[in-house]
């Protein structure tokens, strides 16, 4: 049996993954109050920013922390297509539970809904992203860890699209976002702590990237992305503002005519 360390690198990739899944949300959550509060077309460029980020958040959580991930006795490769596939899965099923709460008309369904999708969602990402790992070795899971961590994920899903149904102020969204980093970091170590492997030494090339080469530069990219879309939300005036700047030129308007 392989000795197992979820990190490798120290502190560094829990810390770190955690700020993405914090970021991703916090991100995720503006937007969506945005998109609450605009109609038509401006509605749903929101709710897909929105399900942007909380997918690319989450993901790169995953991936960043994975960074750490390493078993005694052999090398770790990723499948490169698994892996685009379980971003992918990421993005798509983030998207269906924002919309269903973006555009449903009786919320309690629509909460419960995409909560759960959202939630089934981030659980076949992680375990797709663990699909995609090539070892010298068995990979096997202990079933309970791996319903709890399912669960956590749905119960995570399902109260941030109620912080984003609920919760408008900038310091409420900060506090949930944190809270959210949470949940989806300890939905990702549970998982991880279901993990065991049967290593079996052999000289042979294992297929795939390593993380290094193909995990770290995606992360990295899907990184800048989550920063500078967060600023770019932070920059944009929300409709209230829009109509008290409106309103503060309207009277000097008046007054140069």
């Amino acid at each position: 049996m392989g000795h197992l360390d979820h990190a490798a690198l120290g502190w560094l990739t829990p810390v770190l993954s955690y700020a993405m899944a914090c970021t991703g949300a916090a991100l995720g959550l503006r937007c969506t109050v945005r998109a609450l509060g605009a109609t038509g077309h401006s509605r749903r460029n929101w709710l897909l920013t929105a399900a942007s980020a909380i997918g690319t958040g989450i993901w790169t959580m995953h991936f960043v922390a994975m960074l750490g991930f390493s078993v005694t006795g052999t090398d770790i490769h990723y499948d490169v297509p698994l892996t685009l596939l379980s971003l992918l899965v990421a993005m798509v099923v983030v998207c269906a539970g924002v919309f269903a709460v973006g555009y449903g008309r009786d919320r309690l369904r629509s909460l419960l809904l995409g909560g759960l999708t959202t939630g089934l969602g981030v659980a076949s990402m992680h375990y797709l992203g663990m699909a995609a790992v090539r070892l010298h070795g068995e990979v096997s899971y202990d079933p309970k860890l791996v319903a709890l961590s399912v669960l956590i994920a749905v119960a995570a899903a399902t109260a941030a699209l109620w912080a984003a149904l609920n919760i408008k102020s900038p310091v409420a969204v900060t506090v949930a976002s944190l809270i959210m980093g949470a949940a989806v970091s300890s939905m990702h170590y549970t998982g991880m702590f279901a993990v065991s492997v049967q290593v079996t030494p052999s000289g042979e090339a294992l297929a795939g990237a390593t993380a290094m080469q193909f995990i770290f530069p995606l992360a990295v990219g899907l990184g800048s992305y989550l920063f500078l879309t967060s600023a770019f939300v932070a920059l944009s005036p929300t409709a209230g503002e829009r109509e008290a700047t409106a309103s503060a030129v309207r009277p000097v308007e008046s007054a140069t005519r």
